[in-house]
């Protein structure tokens, strides 16, 4: 019994890499990633179809065995899991005291519309079609980017879009536009029925 305890603690905690590789390689794996991420742009991390989510889903399992080495010990585990979480605390206090590092890190905002109008450059610029931009809209109340004040694409992926803020006068055209679309209906309708009567 003594045997079998020693022997399953041995498999268990003991590391075939030494400390410091094990510490080393969660951390260059993540820097690696995050300016990887960054000089290939925010799209990825927007998920905005199945072909970028199949990339994200893989690059963790890509760079497993970069990060863990020949190693399946718990504590080997636990060392690759505390560098991450430690790289990940020390890169989020660096960005909060220095913010000109964040927009070098992170990049800049992307304005995708202004004033209801489409910014195809920079579309391009984030690798984005036209039909993506549409399918962000519709997830966010619009059908139309002339609905839109903004659109902006933020560094961390996610799109933040400010519809146009209507004045009374388009109000009441829209509202007189739908009344008399309206009453063409029950114009037609009361002539077919005439029509069927005579």
């Amino acid at each position: 019994m003594h045997e079998l305890l020693h022997t399953l603690s041995h498999d268990m905690f003991s590391m075939p890499l030494p400390l410091a590789e094990k510490i080393l390689r969660p951390v260059i794996v993540y820097l690696f990633l995050v300016v990887f991420l960054r000089i290939f742009g925010k799209r990825e991390l927007a998920q905005l179809n199945p072909f970028d989510l199949v990339v994200l889903l893989s690059l963790s399992n890509t760079v497993q065995n970069a990060m863990i080495g020949d190693d399946n010990s718990l504590s080997g585990g636990l060392v690759g899991a505390f560098s991450l979480l430690a790289i990940n605390w020390v890169l989020a206090w660096v960005l909060y005291r220095a913010p000109k590092f964040t927009g070098l890190l992170s990049g800049h905002p992307a304005m995708l519309i202004r004033d209801g109008v489409v910014d195809s450059d920079e579309l391009k610029k984030q690798s984005l079609t036209h039909e993506d931009l549409v399918s962000v809209l519709n997830k966010n109340g619009f059908n139309d980017p002339e609905d839109v004040q903004t659109c902006v694409l933020e560094p961390n992926g996610t799109f933040y879009v400010e519809g146009k803020k209507l004045q009374s006068d388009d109000l009441q055209r829209r509202e007189m536009i739908r009344a008399l679309a309206e009453l063409t209906t029950e114009v037609k309708a009361l002539r077919r029925e005439v029509a069927a009567r005579g």
